[in-house]
């Protein structure tokens, strides 16, 4: 059984839910990353992505001095670093989305699993969860 420990990325940069969307993105843009995970405290309470800061912020006139929890995603979904990679892809793909942040049992985040990470180590399995997270979703409106 390969864990999700096994794959993910360590070392995750973190938001503070009080930091404004603009400090977030300006986050990203630095580390070249589309995600970030919002932490009170210690507390991980959702991500924020580039696609939050475009269609839950911008698009919805949201001054870019707001708090990220403002716009942070939820409902948080989440796996442990001992969770089998094969439950973690499919939650990937149940839930449509590319980054799941790791926890250890303290519920202390230790990493995140991307979409990247589960294809170099399953090359041959990932394109069947990069299909499913990449389905087109119906408009809200």
């Amino acid at each position: 059984m390969t864990t999700a420990s096994q794959c993910m990325t360590r070392d995750a940069i973190t938001v503070g839910a009080s930091d404004t969307i603009r400090q977030a993105a300006m986050m990203m843009a630095d580390l070249k990353v589309g995600s970030l995970p919002v932490c009170d405290g210690q507390k991980l309470i959702g991500t924020v992505t580039d696609r939050d800061i475009a269609v839950r912020a911008v698009a919805e006139g949201i001054e870019p001095t707001a708090p990220v929890r403002e716009i942070a995603s939820q409902p948080l979904q989440w796996c442990y670093e001992d969770d089998d990679i094969e439950d973690v892809k499919h939650k990937m793909a149940d839930a449509q989305i590319r980054r799941v942040p790791v926890l250890d049992r303290e519920k202390r985040l230790v990493g995140i699993v991307a979409l990247g990470d589960v294809a170099s180590g399953d090359g041959a399995n990932a394109g069947a969860t990069l299909k499913a997270v990449s389905q087109p979703a119906r408009p809200d409106r």
